[in-house]
């Protein structure tokens, strides 16, 4: 991990215990207490410190191995807060409203669970963010389903599973950023290579909503609501296009993220300045605390209330404390112990990817939380995908694949607690229809044998 190096060299039995001591801290604080992640994992970076301090390991070591595992995630970090300024500047724009009412006009066939599937995963695209697509959008497709007499538990499975295919694949999504990041991987060759599975899981489940849709046409009423009150921002111009063109041409031409959302960003201002009337001042403020929409219509409000350098504060300072576990546990030994058990065991390529997916689904339901799922099984893993042979970005694949879509399939995680709440559907009763998030573990593995060989 990192450059982190062991400073002491634990059984594999005092090793194990501790992981699950500590894991088990983590799930009691997040599942039992409510907390947000933030606390439980400081406190285990205040117990392993102690652990090191008690195995005689010096403060140096230890200060040293937390702060390098943190600086690993500085190029996510960096990312993170231009996302939040490209959000700012993508709805004054008016790009995310254009996008969201552009899905908005396919609603209306006989085809009701797939099309919310499809509409919300084009929608969760423009906004990166699951947890945000599924309180709005979703929230509003529950409505329409309980208006047409439809099944909740199909159409909330429709819903998540759309929501996190757009976080997902989404170049906005922090998931997305924080995988291509942990283990260096081109964000767009991330997204690119992560179409091997998602493409056929997508496929699966539309085919697979189509057929579970009743047959009846859905009303469009309360779609005006949506689509007037979108208009009516006073946002969307043909030129509200052109933002969402340029990072499409800057992933056609491999073009570093970080550039390529700068360029996104700084074009969409400048849009902004001249279609929305905006001050330079109104604008500069809405980078840092988002855009608050005010048309009257509040389920379109809080849709379009979001953005800002602010908005990625949460995410980052939960990243930094994850990553300085991380390094944490590593500097005293506990993962690399863990590690050499079964590394010599790892040689096939199913058997990494399986065992790769296993573990993010194994910290997904032990903690609950989606950023640890990935970064620390990114970490755990990245050794030996080296000395497989096998690409990076077979591993950041295949974290999104077994973690990002598995944590709303969990009844206690952070998503699962969230999605339930909003949508009024519990965990268990959806999960059967989650088809996207099903199906994702299951495709990575199948691909890791020889077809997956002959694309990296």
């Amino acid at each position: 991990m990192f450059t982190v190096q062991p400073k002491y060299y634990p059984s594999l039995s005092e090793s194990i215990l501790f992981f699950i001591l500590t894991i088990a801290l983590i799930s009691y604080f997040l599942i039992g207490l409510g907390t947000d992640p933030h606390i439980p994992i400081l406190i285990a970076v205040l117990l392993t410190v102690m652990y090191g301090l008690i195995r005689k390991i010096s403060f140096k070591d230890i200060e040293a191995g937390m702060i390098d595992g943190a600086k690993s995630g500085m190029a996510a970090i960096f990312l993170f807060l231009l996302i939040g300024v490209l959000i700012s500047s993508w709805m004054i724009s008016g790009t995310i409203p254009i996008l969201i009412s552009t899905g908005f006009t396919f609603i209306g066939g006989v085809w009701f669970y797939a099309i919310v599937f499809a509409v919300t995963a084009i929608i969760g695209v423009s906004l990166g963010s699951s947890l945000t697509t599924t309180a709005t959008i979703g929230v509003a497709f529950i409505g329409m389903g309980s208006a047409m007499d439809a099944s909740m538990a199909i159409t909330a499975g429709a819903i998540v599973s759309g929501a996190f295919f757009g976080d997902k694949m989404s170049p906005l999504s922090d998931t997305t950023n924080l995988a291509s990041t942990i283990v260096k991987v081109d964000l767009f060759d991330h997204i690119k290579h992560m179409s091997l599975t998602t493409i056929p899981a997508f496929l699966t489940s539309f085919i697979l909503f189509a057929i579970l849709s009743p047959n009846e046409a859905v009303s469009v009423g309360n779609l005006e609501s949506y689509l007037t009150s979108l208009e009516d921002t006073g946002l969307m111009f043909w030129t509200s296009w052109i933002p969402l063109i340029i990072l499409v041409l800057a992933t056609l031409f491999r073009i570093p993220a970080f550039i390529s959302l700068a360029v996104s960003s700084v074009v969409a201002t400048l849009l902004a300045r001249i279609t929305s009337g905006l001050s330079w001042s109104d604008i500069w403020g809405i980078w840092f605390n988002g855009y608050t929409a005010s048309t009257g219509f509040d389920p379109v409000d809080n849709l379009l209330t979001k953005g800002g350098i602010n908005s990625m504060l949460f995410t980052i300072s939960l990243v930094i404390l994850a990553l300085g576990f991380g390094g944490l546990l590593f500097v005293t030994g506990i993962i690399p112990a863990i590690l050499s058990s079964f590394q010599e065991k790892l040689r096939k390529v199913r058997v990494i990817i399986a065992s790769t997916a296993a573990t993010a689904l194994g910290v997904n339901v032990l903690i609950g939380e989606q950023y640890l799922s990935v970064m620390l099984t990114g970490e755990t893993f990245k050794g030996v995908y080296q000395q497989a042979g096998l690409p990076n970005k077979v591993l950041s694949r295949t974290l999104e694949d077994a973690g990002t879509v598995v944590n709303p399939l969990v009844p206690w995680s952070v998503c699962g607690v969230f999605i339930a709440d909003v949508l009024g559907v519990p965990v268990l009763t959806y999960l059967p229809f989650a088809f996207f998030c099903l199906l994702s573990p299951v495709i990575t593995i199948i691909f890791s044998g020889r077809t997956l060989k002959r694309y990296t």
